[in-house]
């Protein structure tokens, strides 16, 4: 507790936290003292034991020394809840500047918003210069001369207190996030963008998004990638492993997905740069958002090289045909305390509830305040940059809930200015953070949010049973528990008929049944299905996987799932290191069999337009459930010049099957190896815990 210290918690509220509140007088005259005028102060009262609570008829301007002098005596005045006002944010921030070091050959401004501070001044290259103050709260100078590749950080006085702060706009770091470092964008080797022409999705409904982590995309010894475990290493094409499977990028473009959706590639914590072998991270643990990870550079010591890098690994994807989703987190900070938003404006970018306590529904210690005005144009910065910079495809928000739904309207509809869609999804969990529900971006705001896509957890839960409980089943491993929902699902969760709908369009249903997070679905299986043996299991793998790229909304894919991909049991394997987290590659070579099939599947998806569907009318129209019995699933699908059916039996029983007409139906899928059979006339036969797509012959 402070006895020197008044705190401005609104525009007229000062309240003064003292132990030795018996001994001052409030009867004689009060006054705040500034560096410009003078300010009228009114005693209001005692507020509990140890605060005295006082009126202030005029704002007070901040950013400046102010005293309040009481029989004498001089307590500092430093701002609190004020810069979480309506007030604050109409008079102190400016959302058309450009913020950061911007630099050229010739010279560079440096740009800070620091509205609290008293002094603001700018260490470069061992030197140090004085910035200047304007209005909102920026301060700003100008070097002349090449600054190109110097480090840089600030020094701050900030409620008293002198604080050292890298630049939250740095574009470049020295390693270990040690300096921010000047970049002139337009001298990156090759060009300064990498051109997004690539991908051949006309509507989002077209995706196949599959999730990698750079580092274990080729770290294994297997990999025949020379730069294991770097941004580079998914630039070697042709890669193969010992006997002379595919590997790497290559690999990923053959097996038919159309986006690849990158972990955290921004600057985060736990790995030590210089030694990255000795730990290892998913990444959403973020530091700076608008640098690419030095772990992933061939030569962190240089701050260029792992921006050069980063664009080319994402100008390989795009040669190959494939877009890429950068996963970024702006609900939270590594450590809230030690981060540059909290030095240079403590208080304002995180948010906080009704007791003045640290909101933490993130559950990692801070929630990001992005409702704020800085805050959000802090993260519409962040996405214009990786927009324009690195011309990426799409982005996933991590607990997406967390963030406010107009500042991802506004991120919508910078997306849409794109002249290829712009994928955008996340997690839309209502967490409890200290934000009202009507303005979390949860799945029912899907009206407010047509372009961007939801995680549907009904979708993982129904087919492999519910996330939080270890031995739950679902229609897959459970006997065909849940069938009853399959129809929802399979429609892209949005027809009244079947169900609440999940979201508005179906673009919006991100299907999936494993990613990063929780146990693989092999190791699931394991656990819920521990009296099956490992074929069984993996038919039973198979059947989620095909569901899933065969409904209506886009399928996501984990690393790996097409081969049965373990973590050995490890249900959160974020620092667990390369031996639980490395893509098997020998795996790939053991289980070439099942990744034709679920190669095969993408490639049906692609060719038969009646797999995405655009609208909830067409999909009404389109597909039809066909009376088999429980727990089969049988649905037929009209497409444009032909009729497919999709069959699912989760049973350990062969079943024999009634066809939707007398026709000559041809298998054009199946994991039970019966792929090119030909069914003619009214019956087909399915097998224990297959999955089968048929096509009519066409006359």
């Amino acid at each position: 507790m402070s006895s020197t210290i008044a705190w401005l918690d609104d525009v007229h509220d000062l309240r003064l936290t003292s132990e030795g509140l018996e001994e001052l007088s409030f009867n004689t005259p009060l006054l705040i003292k500034g560096k410009k005028q003078n300010f009228s102060v009114q005693f209001v009262g005692i507020e509990g034991e140890y605060t005295a609570k006082f009126h202030v008829e005029e704002p007070l301007p901040l950013g400046e020394e102010l005293s309040l002098y009481i029989e004498g005596k001089r307590f500092r005045i430093y701002p609190r809840k004020i810069i979480r006002t309506d007030w604050f944010e109409q008079n102190y921030t400016n959302i058309n500047i450009d913020l950061g070091a911007i630099c050229t050959k010739d010279e560079t401004k440096f740009r800070l918003w620091a509205p609290t501070a008293t002094s603001v001044k700018l260490y470069i290259n061992n030197n140090m210069m004085s910035l200047k103050k304007y209005e909102n709260g920026i301060w700003q100078e100008e070097i002349q001369g090449d600054m190109h590749g110097m480090p840089y950080e600030y020094e701050l006085v900030v409620n008293g207190e002198v604080v050292r702060a890298i630049d939250p706009y740095t574009k470049a770091l020295l390693a270990n996030s040690e300096k921010g470092v000047v970049v002139d964008l337009k001298r990156l080797k090759g060009s300064t963008k990498v051109e997004r022409n690539c991908h051949e999705i006309a509507v989002l409904n077209d995706a196949i998004i599959y999730e990698i982590h750079v580092r274990d995309a080729t770290i294994s010894e297997k990999s025949g990638v020379r730069e294991k475990g770097k941004f580079i290493g998914l630039t070697e094409t042709k890669t193969t492993t010992p006997n002379g499977f595919s590997t790497g990028i290559s690999y990923i473009k053959d097996l038919g997905i159309t986006h690849v959706q990158l972990l955290p590639i921004n600057d985060f914590a736990r790995v030590n740069e210089l030694e990255p072998e000795e730990s290892y991270n998913w990444g959403y643990d973020p530091l700076f958002f608008q640098v690419p990870e030095g772990s992933y550079s061939t030569d962190v010591q240089n701050p260029i090289t792992r921006l050069e890098e980063c664009k080319e690994m994402i100008s390989s994807f795009h040669k190959e045909g494939l877009g890429v989703i950068v996963d970024v987190v702006f609900n939270h900070v590594y450590i809230r305390e030690e981060s540059s938003f909290e030095k240079i404006v403590p208080g304002y970018y995180f948010r906080y509830d009704d007791n003045g306590e640290v909101s933490n529904g993130t559950g990692v210690g801070n929630d990001f305040a992005t409702e704020r005005i800085m805050a959000r144009k802090f993260i519409l910065d962040s996405i214009e940059y990786w927009l324009q910079e690195y011309q990426v495809d799409g982005f996933r928000f991590d607990l997406m809930g967390a963030m406010d739904v107009e500042t991802i309207k506004a991120i919508e509809k910078r997306c849409q200015k794109e002249e290829r869609p712009i994928l955008l999804l996340g997690e839309g969990w209502d967490l409890p953070t200290a934000l009202r529900y009507e303005l979390k971006t949860t799945p029912d705001k899907a009206k407010q949010l047509r372009k961007v896509g939801f995680f549907n957890d009904l979708f993982r839960d129904s087919l492999k049973g519910q996330l939080f409980s270890d031995q739950d089943q679902g229609y897959v491993n459970g006997e065909g528990i849940f069938v009853e929902r399959l129809p929802h699902l399979i429609t892209g969760s949005v027809l009244e008929e079947y169900g609440i709908p999940f979201v508005s369009e179906p673009s919006q249903s991100i299907n999936y049944v494993e990613c990063h997070d929780n146990h693989t679905l092999w190791d699931r299986l394991a656990n819920t299905n521990p009296i099956h043996n490992e074929e069984t299991r993996k038919r039973m793998h198979q059947l989620a996987t095909g569901i899933t790229l065969l409904s209506q909304g886009i399928p996501f894919l984990h690393a790996g799932q097409e081969w049965f991909r373990t973590k050995h049991g490890d249900e959160n394997s974020y620092i667990s290191g390369d031996k639980v987290n490395k893509l098997d590659w020998e795996k790939r070579e053991v289980e070439a069999e099942n990744i034709e099939f679920i190669r095969r599947l993408m490639t049906i998806r692609k060719k038969y337009p009646v797999f995405r569907l655009r609208s909830k009318e067409q999909i009404r129209k389109q597909i039809h459930f066909l009376k088999v019995k429980s727990p089969i699933l049988g649905y037929i699908l009209l497409d444009v010049n032909t009729d497919l059916v999709v069959f699912v039996n989760p049973t350990d029983q062969k079943h024999r099957l009634r066809l939707p007409s007398s026709a000559s139906w041809e298998v054009i899928a199946s994991n039970d190896n019966q792929d090119d059979v030909i069914y003619k006339g009214e019956f087909a036969m399915i097998k224990p815990f297959e999955l089968c797509v048929l096509e009519k012959s066409r006359l």
